[in-house]
């Protein structure tokens, strides 16, 4: 059995026309989540118990694991899964650095601008974590993102501050039968939510209102405004699912998201 990372389209990828000729069961995947190098749940759920039913068949059964031009970080995180799901390797960390030293770490750094392994750690955890007696993935629950707490304000514009807008992407959580993720909330950039915070003069909790309902997986991405309000710099990212939230807050330090 094969599993193809790709970029998401209708035409069939090269490599699934070839194998296919040989009677090669071909699965593929998109390469990434709403630009973040992982999957939402539903789809990683179906990636390990196919993989997982095909191994048990028989003993001389494989899988290999292919990716596309750009398709590397998430393999990666998909072949990390896999081996924790099947209990071949513990330990999150361990697992995903012990994949990612099978090619050049440079290599990472050129298809991700950010470094993916926080949020896909996370996921791993999510796996790892789960109870064979109880249903996982646990059914996604629909919240509402009031607001996002920073704890300290980053220099981003070189002055000792920056002027953070988010943007949230998302399946609706008001439209269950469309799976398809869009963007759920972006900061309107001329806005009184629009302000600049510095490290010396603001206090060192910034508290900025969102009011965002969301379900399952979700990609929170932070943006620094330059000063002509057009420009932009990525802050952070961080892509978590509903379920998995507990007393309705989630906490997150420097090492646990994505810059």
């Amino acid at each position: 059995m094969v599993f193809n990372m790709r970029e998401e389209g209708e035409n069939q990828s090269h490599i699934s026309s070839i194998l296919c000729e040989y009677d090669m069961t071909v699965m593929e995947y998109p390469r990434q989540y709403e630009g973040c190098p992982l999957l939402n749940m539903e789809m990683i759920h179906h990636f390990l118990r196919s993989g997982e039913n095909w191994l048990q068949l028989g003993q001389r059964n494989i899988v290999l694991l292919h990716c596309e031009q750009g398709g590397w970080p998430v393999l990666a995180f998909m072949l990390a899964a896999l081996l924790i799901y099947r209990k071949m390797c513990t330990g999150e960390h361990k697992t995903l650095d012990m994949i990612y030293k099978q090619a050049p770490r440079e290599l990472l750094q050129l298809m991700s601008p950010l470094n993916p392994l926080p949020s896909q750690l996370r996921y791993l955890q999510y796996i790892s974590r789960r109870n064979v007696g109880s249903e996982w993935p646990p059914p996604d629950r629909a919240l509402t993102l009031d607001c996002v707490i920073i704890r300290q304000i980053p220099n981003m514009d070189g002055e000792g501050g920056c002027r953070p807008i988010f943007r949230i992407s998302g399946k609706d959580p008001f439209i269950p039968a469309n799976r398809t993720p869009k963007v759920l909330f972006s900061t309107p950039k001329k806005s009184k939510l629009v302000r600049h915070y510095k490290q010396v003069t603001d206090c060192e909790l910034v508290k900025i209102d969102i009011h965002c309902h969301v379900q399952g997986d979700v990609v929170l991405e932070c943006i620094s405004l330059e000063g002509d309000l057009e420009r932009e710099q990525m802050m952070f990212r961080v892509m978590f699912n509903t379920a998995f939230i507990r007393s309705n807050i989630l906490m997150l330090n420097r090492d646990e998201i994505d810059m």
